[in-house]
């Protein structure tokens, strides 16, 4: 495991001293992974608009899925 360090000014160290039962390790450590998994969902979403983007509502995935169940399955007989 990685050692990482964070500086805090002096009146927030006291303050965190004050507060012995709480694991700021852990929190810390717990927060950088939150933190890491909203960058991540955000990137995915960029992604996401930019691919929805070029096809500028041409495209509808109802309507690629029928096409394709037709051409597996026939057309339906009603």
């Amino acid at each position: 495991m990685t050692v990482v360090s964070v500086r805090v000014d002096d009146e927030t160290k006291k303050k965190m001293d004050e507060l012995r039962h709480v694991n700021w390790s852990g929190y810390i450590r717990q927060s950088i992974v939150l933190k890491i998994r909203e960058e991540e969902v955000r990137k995915a979403c960029e992604v996401m608009d930019s691919l929805a983007a070029k096809t500028s509502g041409k495209w509808s995935g109802t309507e690629e899925i029928r096409k394709w169940r037709d051409s597996l399955h026939g057309r339906a007989k009603a």
